[in-house]
């Protein structure tokens, strides 16, 4: 199985400026690999490679989210 990279680079949808995410820690599961990043304007970036339905909880409500097997 491939790596997830650590860090990934998006535009951000309020500045359009580069916004830089990183790979949060979580548990060993291949399921899903959260990522996390705030553009200097402070916009939020939540981004997540995986399991389609995981990608999809996460990114619904990425505050609160947690991943139960």
């Amino acid at each position: 199985m491939l790596k997830a990279p650590r860090t990934l680079t998006f535009k951000c949808a309020k500045c359009a400026k580069a916004v830089q995410v990183r790979l949060q820690k979580v548990s060993a599961c291949s399921h899903i690999q959260p990522y996390l990043g705030i553009c200097a304007c402070g916009e939020v970036k939540h981004h997540a490679i995986g399991q389609k339905e995981a990608v999809a909880s996460y990114l619904a409500a990425p505050e609160g989210w947690t991943h139960h097997h």
